[in-house]
């Protein structure tokens, strides 16, 4: 599953720095997450670091148009940052 900032980012800039996948990027209006790059941290910690700094409660939701599993999710940081020793 990837994650989706919802429209009540206040774009405090304090998720796009901590992402290890280079995820967030600047939308239109607000911050964004390329499902492609999502890994919802997995990989890296426990839980994903732009929800746990996120000062605005349930802005960072699951993605229902991106629903992944947790091998899938692996499978996608191993590409992101092992691919070349695959």
């Amino acid at each position: 599953m990837a994650l989706l900032i919802t429209k009540k980012c206040i774009n405090c800039d304090m998720c796009e720095p901590e992402c290890p996948n280079d995820a967030i990027y600047m939308g239109d209006e607000i911050y964004e997450i390329d499902p492609n790059r999502c890994t919802e941290c997995i990989g890296h910690y426990d839980k994903p670091t732009c929800q746990s700094v996120c000062p605005i409660n349930n802005t960072i939701i699951i993605d229902p148009a991106h629903i992944e599993s947790q091998d899938q999710l692996w499978d996608k940081f191993v590409l992101l940052h092992h691919a070349d020793k695959i």
